[in-house]
């Protein structure tokens, strides 16, 4: 096959920022949320046909809520592909103002939902219209119960598109003017967009152009440091005052409640992890020596570990495609239809290009029951691993679509599984094949490069996250500040065992400055570790597991995340024993590791 590089916007909205489709929808939004408004404030709980009304109020929700995901999808796809692109950012101002209309239409019936008596509730429930979506309906009644009054709520709301989330779209606008200059072997110098800058400094071969780049990288992050500060300060600054105002001090109460997971959870997992830091030390150390180094550098944390006289295998984006397809075929053949669907229908833009915006994700279209990928692919094995995570998100979407849409609105924590799961298919997949010893250490570091990533930098992340929270609750932190707190987080979170940081880190990750979810980074780990669980359910069950592992996906909306681990995989997530066994998982590469290494040192 000769798959696009380029994904397909024009089925979604025809004519990009200039899409008069795109404007007509906003239009019949407008009005759909009207009359959604409308029916909120007639409807009565305590009426005889207080389930009708309900039952078709949460139809009219489905079709706006729906309505402004797949708008919100385009735009996102718009900026994404060209961060230059100002009619995007015209868009995404005019969708800003639909949310908390939206919020100010929906926030009556969480009160309503708060005052109606326990009796009566328990019965709406009982309605088999409603029973389906009652662990959801239950969610919003306890919001209700915690909201401030419609008016006050309504306030918030509307502050907030020029609030917070204007400093989120603020950072979007500090980061199209980073670029970074790099000399070409044939002694040009061209200018790279933060995406490309980044592939190459983590990842390109050559030692001395990770470290020229990781220099320049550091120093353009740092250069507008107090513009990032004023950001982030403000846009922090905006939530914890929205929890104040909800007598809310706890700054962890809505990242947990979001991710439907307890504390003993969250806590359990990180003693795990960190009482189990060693091994992973040792990796980086072991690495560190492959690449006639005392300490690993930060910029060599993905680079690829290339001995004798072997060179990294490469695909070409057909490549990694026929690849995915083939390995998520031997788990689930629906896995692999799905994925050779989306690459026919040019859902992934992936082309290797300036102007680009940095990372990765997957985006739901629920309208046209679709997704949309955005990558920056440049043939390495890694990226493949990265590709295949991406469809395991749109995989997770695409068999919840016939549920009911509450039902669908699953957290990032369980969100990470499905596509960590589908990584670990393929990096395995990549194992299993390797040819001689040296291609075996190559690809066990490409898997290791993700555990780092879960245990060591993203725990810098949660560590200086919860550190910045407790300074932003006292006032203002300046940028030096914030950059001696990510030096520190990083230290602690690695154990001290690189030979440089990046003290910058903070003003360069985008997760800092989401404005939709706080503390974006420790269900990157839980999702990890609960897929390492469910893999090795699948490895033992081969094929039969299809079935109870689209089963478990289709649950991850409609209970907490203690209550599917219970259902789905009998475990309690509140003890070490299942975050241990996953860990263990790991520590058998990293003793394969060591051991080829050795042998290979010895030489």
């Amino acid at each position: 096959m000769n798959y696009s590089l380029n994904w397909d916007l024009d089925s979604i909205f025809p004519g990009g920022s200039d899409s008069p489709q795109f404007q007509e929808r906003l239009n019949q939004l407008k009005t759909q949320i009207e009359t959604l408004t409308l029916m909120i404030k007639k409807v009565d709980l305590t009426a005889e046909n207080a389930a009708d009304q309900l039952a078709d109020i949460l139809a009219e929700m489905t079709i706006a809520g729906n309505g402004l995901s797949q708008c919100g999808t385009f735009v996102e796809a718009l900026l994404s592909q060209n961060v230059n692109d100002a009619k995007a950012k015209v868009l995404a101002g005019q969708l800003a103002q639909f949310y908390p209309l939206y919020q100010a239409a929906t926030v009556p019936l969480t009160l309503k939902f708060s005052a109606c008596a326990a009796d009566r509730w328990q019965a709406l429930l009982a309605d088999p219209r409603l029973a389906p979506v009652a662990f959801r309906l239950n969610e919003e009644r306890r919001n209700g119960s915690e909201s401030l009054p419609e008016e006050q709520e309504n306030i918030i709301s509307h502050l907030a598109i020029d609030g917070q989330s204007a400093w989120s779209e603020h950072y979007a606008t500090l980061v199209s003017t980073i670029t970074i200059p790099f000399t070409q072997a044939d002694g040009t110098t061209v200018e790279l967009s933060a995406g490309q800058a980044f592939n190459k400094m983590m990842g390109d071969p050559d030692p001395t152009v990770r470290a020229d780049l990781f220099a320049k990288w550091e120093s353009a992050w740092s250069q507008p440091a107090d513009l990032f500060a004023d950001t982030l300060n403000h846009l922090d600054g905006f939530r914890l005052t929205n929890y104040k105002l909800h007598g809310v001090d706890d700054f962890m109460k809505q990242p947990l409640e979001y991710n439907r997971l307890q504390k003993a959870t969250l806590d359990a997992m990180w003693q795990a992890i960190s009482d189990n830091k060693q091994p992973f030390v040792d990796f980086l150390n072991r690495k560190a020596a492959l690449m006639g180094k005392e300490k690993l550098d930060w910029q060599d944390q993905d680079a690829p570990v290339i001995v004798g006289d072997f060179k990294e295998r490469t695909f070409t984006f057909d490549e990694a495609a026929a690849f995915i397809i083939q390995h998520f075929n031997q788990f689930s053949p629906k896995m692999a239809d799905f994925a050779q669907s989306a690459f026919e229908k040019n859902w992934i833009e992936a082309e290797d290009r300036p102007g680009k915006r940095p990372g990765g994700y997957c985006a739901a279209l629920p309208e046209t029951r679709e997704s949309r990928i955005f990558m920056t692919y440049g043939n390495a094995v890694g990226e493949v691993a990265t590709l295949a995570h991406e469809l395991g998100h749109a995989f997770h979407s695409s068999v919840m679509w016939d549920l009911p849409a509450m039902n669908q609105e699953y957290a990032m924590n369980v969100a990470e599984t499905a596509s960590t799961f589908a990584e670990l298919i393929v990096a395995d997949a990549n194992l299993k094949g390797a040819a001689t010893p040296e291609e075996k250490l190559n690809l066990l570091d490409i898997k290791m490069q993700n555990a780092i990533a879960m245990f060591m930098n993203i725990h810098a992340r949660f560590i200086f996250e919860t550190d910045f929270y407790h300074s932003r609750q006292a006032g203002l932190v300046s940028a030096a500040e914030i950059t001696e707190k990510m030096l520190a987080a990083q230290k602690e979170a690695y154990c001290d065992s690189l030979g440089n940081w990046h003290p910058h880190f903070w003003s360069a990750k985008l997760h800092f400055f989401i404005d939709e979810v706080p503390f974006y980074n420790f269900p990157y780990t839980f999702g990890y570790l609960f897929s390492l669980g469910i893999y090795a359910k699948a490895q033992a069950e081969g094929t039969g597991f299809e079935d109870k592992y689209i089963a478990l996906l289709r649950d991850t909306a409609a209970m907490t995340t203690e209550e599917l681990a219970a259902k789905h995989l009998d475990a309690d997530l509140t003890k070490p024993d299942f975050w241990q066994a996953g860990i263990d998982i790991l520590k058998t590469d990293i003793a394969e590791f060591l051991q080829l290494s050795e042998d290979y040192l010895s030489k």
